[in-house]
């Protein structure tokens, strides 16, 4: 598929976003952490809580960093809830049952997280904002007034 966007830049493009979900992957582990073991929440809630807070917090940054977008927000927004509408239910889903053979739940919640990156890196790049990378007011700012 054809991106318009030149190697270099979909490097920086890939780099931005697995930062950006690691300080997202750093929000839910401490969320999660919080309502599991301090607010002693059921594992299910407090994941639900903690990927919640770590959407929002991601939605933000690569809208505006990683993929640069003035794409209409509240439609972004739907189709990043349309996204969490199938990959929420089948990622609490099998959070119980990998716990149940043994598997710690941090462990389980990182390996959650590693498949959540991954598939929402597609959705945001190829779905969400495939028309409309670097079309914000970031983007289009000559990087000598950015420097200044």
């Amino acid at each position: 598929m054809e991106t318009g966007l030149t190697k270099k830049q979909n490097i920086v493009q890939v780099i931005k976003f697995v930062l950006f979900s690691a300080s997202a992957g750093i929000i839910q582990i401490v969320s999660f952490a919080l309502c599991f073991e301090v607010f002693h929440l059921p594992n299910r809630l407090s994941y639900f809580l903690a990927l919640t807070l770590s959407v929002l917090y991601n939605f933000t940054l690569n809208r505006e960093f990683t993929f640069k977008s003035s794409a209409n927000v509240p439609r972004a927004m739907l189709l990043v809830a349309l996204y969490y509408a199938i990959f929420t239910p089948l990622s609490t889903w099998w959070v119980d049952p990998l716990v149940n053979l043994g598997l710690n739940e941090y462990v389980v919640l990182l390996g959650t997280m590693v498949v959540n990156l991954a598939t929402e890196f597609i959705n945001y790049r190829f779905i969400i904002y495939r028309k409309s990378i670097n079309t914000n007011k970031r983007a289009t700012i000559p990087k000598a007034k950015i420097i200044q």
